[in-house]
């Protein structure tokens, strides 16, 4: 009887339970690309400028958050890969400019500062980006296919 109590409220708020569901897995996602974003920078940092390593970090960080948000966050969604990697290319070139400008700006007021700062730097903009990147994807990538 639990069970069926459990699952009638379920599908009396769908929207609540959708949404929680695709906050709770895009949080699991994005904090593992935050971090993996995060140590890449670090590693390509040693050897390239900020906008190099940044680009080469995001560029692998993106292709793997995107799928797995397709795959997990938005997964009855109808939207094929090739379409959301594509839409996602638009919110990769918004990361871009977010991050690159914050480490430059950074870098202009502090030119000595070690890659390590650079890379405290960029966290809190990768958590703004994801959260811009959760909202566009939900509305405008995965949403306008919503039965």
């Amino acid at each position: 009887m639990r069970r069926l109590s459990a699952r009638h409220s379920a599908s009396a708020r769908p929207g609540r339970t959708t949404l929680t569901r695709q906050v709770g897995w895009f949080a699991v996602i994005g904090i593992a690309s935050t971090a993996g974003q995060t140590l890449l920078y670090w590693a390509l940092r040693h050897w390239a400028p900020p906008p190099v390593a940044n680009l080469a970090s995001l560029l692998a960080v993106t292709v793997l958050n995107t799928e797995a948000n397709r795959r997990l966050t938005f997964r009855s969604s109808p939207v094929r890969a090739v379409q959301a990697h594509l839409a996602a290319g638009v919110l990769f070139v918004l990361a871009y400019v977010v991050t690159t400008g914050s480490v430059l700006l950074f870098r202009h007021y502090r030119p000595t500062a070690s890659p390590a700062a650079e890379t405290l730097v960029l966290v809190p903009s990768f958590a703004l980006v994801t959260v811009l990147r959760f909202t566009l994807l939900r509305r405008v990538v995965f949403g306008r296919h919503r039965p």
